[in-house]
């Protein structure tokens, strides 16, 4: 199932991510317009997640590959979105060090206990859930870098969330890590 509707999405997905991160490169725009364009972009895309992953249950098009390349894309689109918020000084780099990080540690984690036979010790938990869910609401508010509804400051409360993201990050790490161990214990000796 190579090419499903929800493997399509999957891939608009992953074509978008330059257009994101482009934005930020085009003379075009001034400071505002370029943020704002880029939110939106980012959303429309991030919701792209949601989108796939409910089409493929509703239409039974699940399918090895999907599971494989949708988790590709979310961090493809999350580490984009980490390195450009650094570059613009929205983010403090240890932040989105921790961040991308974890998720390389952890996919490599989740790509050797399949090897091992042990993939369901590394299952996607809901602190995994909750991490990916606030880090998709602080990176947009981030982006916008503005006054929302002239209200609320985009750049406070994205800073505060992010910050919140970093420590489930870590938190999800050391879980998805203390699964795994006792199959990292048996295979190591």
């Amino acid at each position: 199932m190579f090419l499903t509707l929800p493997t399509l999405l999957t891939w608009v997905r992953i074509f978008a991510i330059p257009l994101v991160v482009g934005i930020f490169y085009l003379p075009y725009f001034d400071g505002p317009m370029r943020n704002l364009i880029a939110t939106v972009l980012f959303v429309a895309v991030a919701l792209t997640d949601w989108l796939d992953g409910w089409l493929a249950r509703k239409l039974n098009q699940t399918s090895a590959f999907g599971a494989f390349l949708d988790p590709v894309a979310d961090k493809f689109l999350i580490c984009a979105a980490l390195l450009i918020l650094l570059q613009l000084d929205r983010v403090n780099a240890l932040i989105a060090f921790v961040i991308i990080g974890r998720e390389i540690a952890i996919s490599a984690l989740r790509e050797w206990m399949a090897q091992i036979g042990a993939s369901g010790s590394v299952a996607v938990h809901m602190v995994g859930k909750v991490k990916t869910a606030v880090q998709m609401v602080a990176i947009p508010f981030l982006l916008y870098d503005g006054s929302l509804f002239g209200v609320i400051d985009t750049r406070i409360w994205g800073t505060g969330l992010i910050y919140l993201a970093a420590v489930l990050t870590v938190w999800s790490m050391v879980y998805y890590l203390r699964k795994a161990l006792p199959e990292i214990r048996a295979k190591v000796r």
